[in-house]
């Protein structure tokens, strides 16, 4: 059967081709090869689909063909030329579709002969017209494309920039907020909605902290280069986040929902806030698509060595020919367009690539159009899962012993409740609003650990960080820089600045209670 396998694709009616990304040529059949005049072994590994082209082809693979490939994954109908090897042209006709396989990325091509060449022919010929006008402009439009490159990167330093300062912006009015919901959580209330509030308020304060990281992260995003911030992290956490965000939507369209959690802890090594991002599309895909009144299940569970998550409806499904086409970018069935709520066709896409980023895998299934739908997450268990998992509130059971610390920030709001926080916990704490008048406190109250601010008037932190060393109190203290500015290079000048510690804004009171247990 292999055999014949084999005869039929050699001497297939139309030329076939594999070739990789790039164009080079991984394989091809014998109609293929008559039609250009070449052998099998001058192709294979040593030619390109496109040096095969004529010049105006080229120039339509690259405008074109190779963008389209990369956007939806397949072209269909190019009418084009290849150059004989004698060097008369054969008219074409070429469909071609992107896919992976364990080896990688491939493009798989079939190519007609074309005896129809009016139409191609017009176009070729403006595309050929416009390379010889490029290639005769050549000199002053690389002037133009070094000048534009200078600017670009100019443009783009500046983003950083700017990105960077409004993260810093943004985690100043966030730093309070982390520090009242800690005085908060240190009360005691009996109250439960009080208490189910306080939990709401954190995650979404969690959230508003992860996406101002992001801010920072902004062109490895758009490039798509996710930096996950993975921990073990039982699934049902997730589950309970994504359930509480979706709720809204799903009472609004007066669906019912069923959660099943399991039966027993299952740790992923997951970003809890991607992973929360998956389930969420996955149910508000399944609410937008299910109409009023329907069903929806959202279930987790073990099964062998994967987490495997799972979203049923009962909406109005998705037809064979769709199933496998749903998670590319910009898909969108035309049937649901009148029932969708809107958005761009991104969210299944999102849940594919970050479902991949955690080394898992997502799938499709349907009976058929109005006989819903059913999406399933597989993704490994984490290596640690059988340890004990961290407690999920960050109010220490056993404060670090009492410490003498000195705050010095500009930001009342910001160091006045870091200060009860501190108090609360039973710290002696001091505060300064600059960083002369927190070296002169310092003198008097010998404090062990001093939280400093980087963004201060006159003496930035750097500069504070530098005289506190030369104090004899500040020799011994632990120096924390507490600050907005959270990138690489701002923890590394820290350090240098005499530093022992780097903590962003907002700073969470577990990470600060640590810290301050390595004291001796």
């Amino acid at each position: 059967m292999h055999n014949a396998d084999e005869s039929f694709y050699d001497e297939a009616a139309c030329g076939l081709l594999v070739t990789a990304v790039d164009g080079t040529i991984l394989r091809c059949n014998s109609t293929f090869c008559g039609w250009t005049g070449y052998a099998a072994e001058e192709l294979i590994a040593k030619r390109r689909i496109q040096e095969l082209l004529t010049i105006g082809g080229r120039v339509f693979h690259q405008t074109h063909w190779a963008p389209l490939l990369q956007m939806q994954g397949s072209v269909a109908e190019i009418q084009l030329e290849i150059i004989h090897r004698d060097l008369h042209t054969v008219p074409i006709l070429l469909n071609a579709i992107r896919r992976r396989d364990e080896s990688g990325v491939k493009d798989h091509i079939a190519v007609f002969v074309s005896t129809d060449r009016r139409k191609y022919e017009r176009e070729l010929l403006a595309a050929r017209e416009r390379a010889e006008t490029a290639l005769i402009a050549r000199r002053e439009v690389d002037v133009r494309l070094q000048d534009l490159n200078e600017r670009l990167s100019e443009a783009d330093r500046r983003k950083d920039e700017f990105l960077a300062t409004l993260a810093h912006e943004l985690r100043n009015p966030l730093a309070p907020m982390r520090n009242v919901l800690d005085i908060l959580r240190l009360k005691n209330f009996d109250d439960p909605d009080l208490r189910w509030s306080l939990g709401v308020f954190e995650r979404q304060l969690q959230q508003m902290t992860h996406l101002v990281d992001d801010l920072m992260e902004v062109s490895r995003i758009t490039q798509g280069r996710v930096e996950l911030r993975k921990r073990p992290l039982d699934i049902v956490e997730a589950m309970h986040d994504a359930v509480e965000t979706c709720m809204p939507l799903m009472q609004a369209s007066s669906h019912t929902l069923t959660v099943i959690l399991p039966n027993a802890p299952v740790f992923v090594d997951s970003d809890p806030t991607r992973l929360a991002q998956i389930m969420l599309n996955l149910l508000n895909n399944a609410a937008k698509y299910t109409p009023a009144g329907g069903q929806i299940r959202f279930v987790g569970e073990r099964q062998g060595d994967q987490a495997v998550l799972t979203v049923i409806d009962s909406g109005i499904g998705i037809p064979e020919q769709h199933l496998s086409n749903v998670f590319q970018m910009f898909s969108q069935l035309a049937p649901a367009l009148e029932r969708s709520q809107g958005g761009l066709g991104i969210g299944l896409a999102l849940v594919r690539g970050l479902v991949e980023l955690h080394g898992g895998t997502v799938c499709a299934d349907s009976k058929g159009e109005g006989l819903g739908s059913e999406f399933c997450v597989r993704l490994p268990l984490s290596q640690m899962e059988f340890e004990v998992a961290p407690a999920s509130s960050d109010r220490p059971s056993a404060p670090a012993q009492g410490r003498r610390v000195l705050l010095i920030d500009d930001n009342e709001d910001a160091i006045e409740s870091m200060a009860m926080v501190l108090h609360m916990l039973g710290h002696e704490v001091q505060t300064a609003r600059d960083g002369m008048t927190g070296i002169a406190m310092g003198r008097e109250f010998s404090p062990q650990v001093v939280l400093l601010d980087i963004g201060l008037p006159e003496l930035n932190g750097y500069d504070v960080a530098k005289l506190i060393r030369n104090e004899a109190w500040g020799s011994h203290a632990l120096l924390i820089a507490a600050t907005g500015w959270g990138q690489r290079e701002d923890k590394q000048a820290a350090l240098d600045a005499g530093f022992d510690q780097h903590l962003t804004k907002p700073i969470n009171v577990a990470d600060l209670d640590a810290i301050f247990r390595s004291i001796d």
